[in-house]
């Protein structure tokens, strides 16, 4: 649905400790029925909040953690009585809340929203919602392999639990690792020698084979989009198969992968 007009509405967002957002949007005292509304990108699906009138003219909306948001990309619009959406530009943004948050697990799954600014001056919001979800520490590159370390969130660890290497591209068999575990805490080590050229995503699975597979990921932050903002060095190694480059990343949804490239 268009927005309607080519006028953008500005909105600061507040993040709190439990993973909940507030909108104040600047509307120059409208007191009409209004709702802020997150619309999911490519599919026909929205989230409502109502617009309450506050000082200097603001009008706020309330975005709790309890409320249900799929993951995925919400674009952020106004609707003001009647009227068409209006698309709302970022205002002043305070996500300080995100860097120190550790949620409990207890609802067996993460929630987790990142309002950011498009390209194009939009306000979106990354929304996440993992059950259970595993959470990466700061990757450790090696000589020839990766440490990683992370805690995972909303279940618990078996004693059979082990961590997996998967190709995205191929139907090849997976790399299954060794994983040490400390109560929810747990670190295994990925050997470039044993994978070959491509992407290879990781994966924990803290039942064992027959429980989740759990996708591993860094989301517990403010950061909307790391695959940009962090890198990593690659490293050269020999394999049976020749000499590859090998190193972390993050994708688009913020998941942690290994890239493998071969080389003359």
């Amino acid at each position: 649905m268009p927005a309607g007009r080519d006028v953008l509405l500005r909105a600061d967002c507040v993040a709190d400790s439990a993973g909940g957002l507030t909108f104040d949007v600047t509307a120059g005292g409208a007191s009409s029925t209004a709702h802020l509304v997150l619309r999911r990108r490519d599919r026909h699906e929205e989230v409502g909040l109502p617009l309450a009138p506050v000082a200097d003219g603001r009008l706020r909306a309330a975005l709790p953690s309890t409320v249900a948001l799929p993951e995925g990309r919400w674009d952020a619009y106004a609707r003001v009585a009647d009227g068409g959406p209006l698309r709302l530009a970022p205002g002043a943004t305070d996500l300080r809340a995100l860097t120190a948050r550790t949620p409990s697990g207890s609802r067996g799954h993460v929630a987790v929203r990142i309002p950011y600014a498009t390209r194009q001056g939009h306000l979106t919001v990354r929304s996440w919602l993992r059950a259970p979800h595993a959470e990466a520490a700061e990757p450790h590159v090696e000589r020839a392999g990766l440490t990683v370390r992370g805690r995972l969130y909303g279940a618990f660890f078996a004693a059979d639990a082990y961590a997996e290497v998967r190709p995205r591209h191929s139907p090849g068999p997976a790399r299954r690792t060794e994983v040490t575990v400390d109560e929810a805490r747990f670190a295994f080590s990925v050997a470039y020698p044993l994978l070959g050229p491509g992407v290879w995503d990781l994966w924990l699975r803290p039942h064992g084979e027959t429980g989740p597979r759990v996708r591993i990921a860094r989301l517990l932050d403010d950061i909307a989009d790391k695959k940009p903002v962090f890198t990593y060095p690659r490293v050269r190694v020999r394999t049976p198969n020749g000499p590859v480059e090998a190193g972390p990343y993050y994708t688009r949804d913020n998941d942690l992968s290994v890239s493998v490239t071969a080389v003359s």
